[in-house]
């Protein structure tokens, strides 16, 4: 199942997509609505599957005609995986790490497919990061990794996208990854039962202005999704909803000479057979 979090008009609703790409879904106003994504992940047992049955006897959604919100919008965690890429350790000038890189983003930055990536007015280093991000159904603490992907409820895509000079001015990258309106999140959650295990085999690129400037093969994670959910619940407890950004490929703007930045009036598509197309435009705080 694809589903996909909107707004029309001021209200908001939940669709789904089980056998194409034909939405059906209901808003919160409508008495059979199911909940949003959160809601279901924290039920548990079969309501996600309980939940898009009943969409699926929903009205038609017009994509073209609603807003796309992040499928989740309220996660209680969202934890950035950095340099889990060779070529991408390497291109920033590290050894590729033996235990995770691992940082947080807030929800305050999130965003859904087709909106604004905002270039801030304090800098011009605005860059692009096309990610996997697993979305953790079943929480828990000291989770194998053998059974780890039994807690992954589904898959998206991300464009953690990074002013560069900010996450480098502190000893932490948190304040260059937190920005407003600069983490792409969508534009599906794909239940995992649709993909294989842990995305394995799966693809991904990042497209700026119809140039491709990343291409990442899942197979290529460093420490994979079974491993993160594992290592990641040696600290915390993981939670329904939390978001596990897997980390980004190289070829990313601030590697190149010179620098790539993504700047007002650029459109930055991650874009996955799998996983659909995530599409943001650039604009300018105003």
């Amino acid at each position: 199942m694809r589903f996909i979090a909107f707004k029309s008009g001021t209200t908001t609703g939940l669709a789904v997509a089980i056998h194409d790409n034909v939405f059906h879904g209901l808003l919160t106003t409508d008495v059979a609505y199911p909940g949003d994504l959160l809601e279901l992940l924290q039920k548990g047992g079969s309501a996600i599957r309980d939940a898009g049955e009943t969409l699926s006897l929903g009205a038609e959604v017009d994509l073209r005609a609603v807003e796309f919100l992040p499928p989740i919008g309220e996660p209680e965690k969202i934890i950035c995986i950095g340099l889990n890429y060779v070529d991408h350790s390497l291109e920033s000038g590290f050894k590729p790490p033996n235990y995770p890189a691992v940082f947080a983003r807030f929800k305050s930055s999130l965003i859904g497919h087709q909106a604004s990536i905002v270039r801030p007015t304090v800098s011009e280093q605005l860059d692009y990061e096309g990610e996997l991000v697993a979305v953790i159904g079943k929480g828990g603490r000291h989770i194998p990794r053998s059974t780890a992907l039994e807690h992954v409820a589904g898959y998206s895509l991300f464009n953690d996208a990074s002013i560069r000079d900010f996450q480098f001015k502190s000893g932490q990258w948190t304040i260059g990854k937190n920005f407003d309106s600069t983490g792409a999140f969508g534009p599906a959650f794909i239940t995992a039962e649709e993909l294989p295990p842990g995305c394995k085999g799966l693809q991904f690129e990042t497209h700026l202005n119809g140039i491709v400037v990343q291409t990442a093969a899942i197979d290529d994670l460093i420490f994979d999704v079974a491993s993160l959910v594992a290592l990641l619940s040696d600290t915390f407890t993981l939670a329904p909803g939390d978001l596990i950004v897997t980390g980004t490929p190289g070829g990313v703007g601030l590697a190149r000479t010179p620098p790539l930045w993504m700047k007002p009036g650029d459109v930055c598509v991650i874009t996955s057979k799998a996983l659909g197309e995530l599409r943001n435009p650039i604009v300018a705080e105003s």
